[in-house]
């Protein structure tokens, strides 16, 4: 039996589709972070970053499943992270 390393692992029906996961979340909680760091209201935050409010909402309420990870990759940048990738054998 496979020692299981994350929740994602747990609920993803493939290795695949778990490593998309884990990277999705650790970029939603990153800006998250950062927006939640910054002032305004969430309507002044979401133009700033070039979102609709409801878009920015389901963001900050963790809605995983309504980013893809271009999208966040993208987003990351915006809100003035840097997004790099690491690569290791399994």
């Amino acid at each position: 039996m496979s020692k299981k390393q994350s929740v994602w692992e747990d609920i993803s029906d493939t290795p695949e589709e778990a490593a998309n996961m884990k990277m999705r979340s650790a970029l939603m909680v990153g800006i998250v972070q950062r927006v939640e760091e910054m002032e305004g209201t969430q309507a002044e935050k979401a133009e700033r970053f070039g979102l609709t409010q409801p878009r920015l909402n389901d963001l900050l309420k963790g809605r995983i499943g309504k980013f893809s990870l271009d999208a966040l990759v993208n987003l990351a940048v915006r809100v003035g992270m840097k997004v790099e990738l690491e690569i290791k054998a399994a």
